[in-house]
C-alpha cells in the first residue's frame, strides 16, 4: 500500500476510475455481442440498426480512452465486413 499522501490519493481514484470503466466495457462488448447475433441470425437490416448503435458506442468510448481509438476502428471495420458479407 501506499504511504505518501499523492500516492494513496492516485491510488483511490485508479480504483474508482477502473470499476467505471469496466462497466463501460461491458456496455461495449454487449453492443458489439448484438450485432454479432444480428448477423448470425442472417437479418441483414437488423444487423445494420445494431451496428449504427454500437459504432456510437464504440466511437464513444474510444473518446473516453475506456479503449484504444485503433480497436475501437478495427472493430467497427470487422462487423462492417460481416455485415456486407450477408
Amino acid at each position: 500500500m501506499a504511504n505518501i499522501k499523492s500516492a494513496i490519493k492516485r491510488a483511490r481514484q485508479n480504483t474508482k476510475r477502473n470499476s467505471l470503466k469496466g462497466s463501460q466495457r461491458s456496455l461495449t462488448r454487449t453492443a458489439v455481442k448484438v450485432v454479432d447475433s444480428a448477423i448470425a441470425s442472417g437479418d441483414k437490416q437488423a444487423a445494420k440498426d445494431a451496428f449504427k448503435k454500437a459504432e456510437k458506442v464504440l466511437d464513444t468510448m474510444a473518446n473516453k480512452k475506456v479503449i484504444h481509438a485503433n480497436k475501437a476502428s478495427r472493430t467497427k471495420s470487422r462487423l462492417n465486413k460481416k455485415i456486407k458479407s450477408l
